[in-house]
């Protein structure tokens, strides 16, 4: 860098990045064992265009092994912990970006996002977190999880700081003059159905409240439901576990000791997902899309907390919710992983905090191929949810 020359919107910026993506010459470990000797020998394009947007890349963030997981703990280096309360996670994959965003070591961190790797960290350390649609983002020089599902976005602090980011890792300019709409006249679609039967009361209040600070500034909410809620979870992981099988065939076969246990166990899965099954989760993601997209037709987005739950406790395998016993996996990823099936464009947003101080989110979701207007609407609403 040369003295006194602008360098763009992130001139000076300090980010981090999670460890799936190559900085040219340094080790992309994917917090595994696998990898240990692996060095990058060039940049991915996100990391390149970052650099011409002007940001310092100051290092690699801790994440859950190969991003297959949501708590961040099962890694080479040992588990992120939540900046609040070291014996809580800060949620995965990303966790470690957020951590580093949290505790003020970068400005912004880039994650990925498979299913609701930037969002559910994001939430759970009151950031936010930008899934843009898929293929909006580059994910060349990206270690894959599922090449059907990968995203790539931002976890920063505000829905302004996101829009620079993503603006800087499409590679255009901000827009000039760019002056976000206003609250009064927007129409939300709420999907209580597909939450509420399974959510910690301490979140659904929030949510409700921050539903209630929308209303009275003028915002139309209407009731949505996703008829095929059901089936989210079985296309999904038919999906996800077939990919990643595929891309660890050769590893798991000559290093499978160096995974840990539980991230070698959901690979081993995928080697016994029929084709057949395969294709059919394939249809059935285009059956979720038209879902989705329906749900939006008359709507300027959908509105939905970003994680049932606040920060789990490290080690904990389940969560007790009302009667209910849930898996901590299943749970966190239950209200994100819908839109990286179909693509849509999510933004994970603060919505307050519980009664002990753990940040709550909510998510917002707009059209596909218009994450623009996502961080249009983002904006606009983004001061009364919390």
């Amino acid at each position: 860098m040369n003295a006194g020359q602008y360098r763009g919107p992130l001139h000076g910026v300090p980010i981090s990045l999670k460890d799936l993506i190559d900085v040219d010459g340094c080790m992309t470990s994917a917090a595994s064992r696998v990898r240990r000797d692996h060095v990058a020998t060039a940049d991915a394009t996100i990391v390149t265009r970052l650099r011409e947007a002007g940001a310092v890349i100051i290092g690699k963030t801790n994440l859950h092994e190969f991003a297959f997981g949501t708590t961040n703990e099962d890694s080479a280096f040992g588990p992120a912990r939540h900046p609040l309360d070291p014996s809580r996670s800060p949620g995965g994959s990303s966790g470690g970006s957020a951590v580093s965003v949290v505790a003020n070591m970068a400005y912004a961190s880039i994650g990925t996002d498979t299913g609701g790797s930037v969002r559910i960290p994001s939430a759970v350390c009151g950031l936010v977190g930008l899934k843009p649609t898929i293929g909006d983002v580059p994910v060349d020089g990206v270690v894959p999880l599922s090449g059907t599902m990968d995203h790539v976005g931002p976890i920063c602090r505000s829905v302004a700081d996101a829009r620079i980011l993503f603006d800087a890792l499409r590679g255009v300019p901000p827009a000039p003059g760019r002056q976000d709409p206003a609250a009064r006249g927007l129409r939300l679609g709420v999907l209580r159905g597909y939450f509420m039967a399974v959510i910690d009361p301490e979140v659904a209040e929030r949510f409700d409240r921050a539903c209630e600070r929308l209303q009275a500034a003028g915002v139309e909410l209407h009731e949505r439901n996703m008829a095929r809620a059901d089936d989210i979870a079985p296309v999904y992981l038919h999906i996800v576990l077939s990919e990643a099988a595929a891309y660890h065939a050769a590893t798991l076969d000559s290093r499978p000791d160096d995974y840990t246990p539980n991230v070698r166990l959901r690979l081993e899965m995928g080697r016994y997902i029929l084709a057949e099954d395969y294709v059919r989760a394939l249809r059935g993601r285009e059956v979720l899309t038209r879902d989705v997209d329906d749900a939006l037709s008359d709507c300027d987005g959908l509105l939905l907390p970003t994680l049932p739950i606040p920060a789990p406790t490290i080690g904990s395998m389940t969560v007790r919710i009302g009667e209910s016993e849930e898996s901590v996996r299943n749970i966190t990823l239950r209200l994100t992983q819908l839109f990286n099936l179909t693509g849509h464009p999510a933004v994970s947003i603060p919505c307050g905090c519980t009664r002990d101080g753990w940040p709550v989110g909510a998510q917002l979701v707009g059209r596909r191929h218009d994450t623009a207007t996502l961080l249009d609407t983002a904006s606009a609403i983004e001061r009364y949810l919390s």
